[in-house]
């Protein structure tokens, strides 16, 4: 399944993994990618990246919570593009530098609306625009986190086990509407979401472990493993794992 000449939204596209994808999607021949994120500046930047690579960008300022937002950035997309092709829903927030169960309500609140809510209303609008021109591509973003349990990140988790599992149940859709939904799980990628892991922008105690035993992941190699799944036409219902080795001694 080729990405090229395709039309590609990136959700969370400022920083991280999703800028790295947005990138990597140009590079294999996407004639478009929209930058969806709350982050402006980021965002721009992101979009000259894209430029540089051979795509046209659109940044459209998209918080994953507003249902009105999301509707929008569909609505803006096809208004400039036509169409839509690929959806990537990677935006994803965790629990931040106060830990679960001392997180606050609000707080554990968003956590579910950006990533799991967020995952599955973008999803049902991608549908409808999908269709109308004959199907498409969504590529799930959860995390190796949604098959190992951690109270420190439990609403984090668990929103990313939910995302895993209705990838898994969207597997229909390919007959249905023919649409290919699938899922990519990363282990512990290196990027600026970590610093706001802990109050002091490192690394908190609760992590130390893994961060020592594993080789850490960059977004680069990540966003190419996405890329990988993407264009394999057997993608529906897939769920695919990558993680970093066990450190050197």
């Amino acid at each position: 399944m080729e990405i090229r000449d395709q039309v590609v939204i990136v959700t969370g596209a400022a920083s991280g993994l999703g800028r790295a994808t947005a990138v990597a999607v140009a590079h294999a021949g996407a004639r478009a990618v929209v930058i969806a994120d709350l982050d402006a500046a980021g965002a721009e930047a992101t979009a000259e990246l894209v430029r540089k690579a051979g795509a046209e960008p659109l940044v459209v300022q998209t918080d994953l919570a507003e249902i009105d937002q999301l509707r929008r950035m569909f609505s803006e997309t096809e208004k400039h593009f036509g169409r839509l092709d690929i959806l990537v829903n990677n935006a994803a927030i965790a629990e931040g530098e106060v830990d679960w169960p001392d997180v606050d309500p609000e707080q554990a609140a968003r956590v579910v609306d950006v990533n799991l809510r967020g995952t599955i209303l973008a999803t049902r609008l991608a549908i409808d625009v999908l269709q109308r021109n004959g199907g498409g591509r969504i590529l799930n973003v959860a995390s190796g986190g949604a098959f190992q349990p951690s109270l420190p990140q439990a609403a984090y988790v668990g929103t990313k086990a939910g995302i895993v599992h209705f990838s898994r149940s969207c597997e229909g859709l390919k007959e249905s509407h023919g649409i290919h939904v699938s899922c990519l799980c990363p282990g512990m990628i290196d990027t600026p979401g970590f610093a706001k892991l802990d109050r002091e922008g490192g690394r908190p105690a609760w992590l130390q472990e893994s961060v020592d035993a594993y080789e850490m992941l960059q977004p680069e190699e990540v966003a190419a493993k996405l890329v990988e799944v993407l264009q394999d036409p057997e993608c529906a219902g897939k769920v695919e794992i990558i993680s970093g080795g066990p450190r050197q001694a």
